[in-house]
């Protein structure tokens, strides 16, 4: 699902809104996740799941393509780790459909 894509869904599912209402909304929520990363802060959203930032040192990598070393500074990555909720919504046994004879 794109960006866009959730913005729409959520319009059909609120046609009281405005649609550009509902954009504001999703760009200020990824907004204030993106600055509080940024601010090294954990975003915990229970059910779904929670960011964090790993910090990675330097170390010494190598050029696949040509075997030579080259120094990889050090860095700071987005991490995300999945709610109990959505594992066991995600992990449940689907529902038994009575099948259709053709």
């Amino acid at each position: 699902m794109t960006k866009s894509e959730l913005i729409q869904r959520l319009a059909e599912r609120n046609p009281h809104l405005y649609l550009r209402d509902i954009e504001k909304i999703v760009e200020t929520v990824f907004e204030e996740i993106t600055q509080a990363l940024v601010d090294g802060d954990r975003v915990e959203l229970r059910g779904f799941g929670a960011f964090s930032v790993k910090h990675r040192d330097a170390r010494t990598g190598r050029n696949p393509r040509t075997g030579e070393t080259v120094q990889v500074e050090a860095k700071r990555l987005p991490f995300y780790k999945t709610g109990k909720a959505l594992r066991e919504d995600l992990n449940k046994e689907p529902t038994e459909q009575t099948s259709t004879s053709w």
